[in-house]
């Protein structure tokens, strides 16, 4: 994106994005496997039909009687619903939206960062993003394994039954990394050391990120199940939200703060949130789910 700009115009840097997103929404038209129950069983049953000639067969999912406007009023009603009323999304939802703003916050310090305090052009700077890319990456091909072994060691403990608390403990170190991560980018910066620096601490960071987004996202399916697809909308609400909101104060709150304490700032707020979650949710997790109407079980 940064050569794009120093070669071409800003606009192609859409124009190059647009391109991206079309050719990997094509790729996943054909590659992408559908793994929703209800429309599986919907073409199970469409394909015993055919084979047998029997209309009566149908599924536990079958609403004869609802339109597409009924699907789709419920469809854009649900998720507000569930975070309205269902403490675990609102709660899980604060913290990923609080996640999600710091990404985007960190995002916007970059060019300012790498480009007037490192002096590099807009190009050069543009490539320190590649360690959030990274830290990403990295968060996601590891925590993605070891959650599902923890999940199944866990569940072998309780009798083969699972449960979506065992998708918890990988929430402590996505916990622990996000701060440290804030830490080491925030004095880094601040202190002018040699470029990898800053970008460890923004590989530490974008690991405990995605860490923490993949705890919140499975847990959210395994309480959900069925409404797996409206809990995740209820969360991204907030989410949402959330990144357009953090970086319109990021310039004021670097300005007074500076990069050391306005990233410390940012990590104290993340251990008051993030730290105590896990917690919590590992110890009043299945007592809230038993009260909603929603949770499966």
């Amino acid at each position: 994106g940064g050569f794009i700009t120093e070669n071409t115009t800003w606009r192609w840097v859409f124009y190059a994005t647009t391109i991206a997103d079309g050719l990997i929404q094509l790729t996943g038209l054909f590659f992408l496997q559908e793994t929703y129950a209800p429309i599986l069983l919907s073409r199970k049953k469409n394909k015993l039909i055919k084979e047998t000639g029997n209309v009566a067969l149908h599924t536990e999912y079958d609403y004869p009687d609802r339109t597409l406007l009924t699907t789709l009023r419920i469809a854009l009603t649900r998720p507000f619903k569930l975070l309205g009323s269902q403490v675990i999304i609102q709660v899980l939802a604060l913290y990923m939206a609080y996640l999600y703003g710091l990404m985007y916050l960190v995002l916007s310090t970059f060019p300012k960062l790498w480009e007037s305090e490192y002096h590099e052009s807009v190009g050069i700077g543009g490539l320190n993003y590649v360690s959030l890319g990274i830290g990403f990456f990295l968060g996601t091909q590891i925590c993605a394994p070891c959650q599902d072994r923890i999940y199944r060691a866990l569940k072998a403990r309780n009798n083969g039954v699972g449960k979506p608390e065992f998708r918890v403990p990988l929430m402590i170190p996505g916990a622990l990394l996000v701060p440290s991560g804030l830490f080491l980018y925030g004095w880094t910066a601040q202190a002018h050391t040699h470029w990898i620096a800053p970008n460890i601490g923004a590989v530490v960071f974008s690991a405990g990120v995605i860490i923490g987004f993949q705890c919140i996202q499975t847990y959210l399916v395994d309480s959900y199940t069925h409404f797996a697809a409206s809990a995740i909308a209820a969360a991204t609400v907030l989410r949402s939200l959330a990144g357009f909101r953090f970086p319109l104060f990021a310039p004021y709150m670097y300005d007074v703060l500076h990069y050391g304490w306005g990233n410390s700032l940012l990590a104290f707020i993340a251990i008051g949130l993030g730290w105590p979650a896990p917690i919590l949710l590992w110890k009043f997790g299945e007592k809230l789910r038993k009260k909603s109407t929603f949770a499966a079980g």
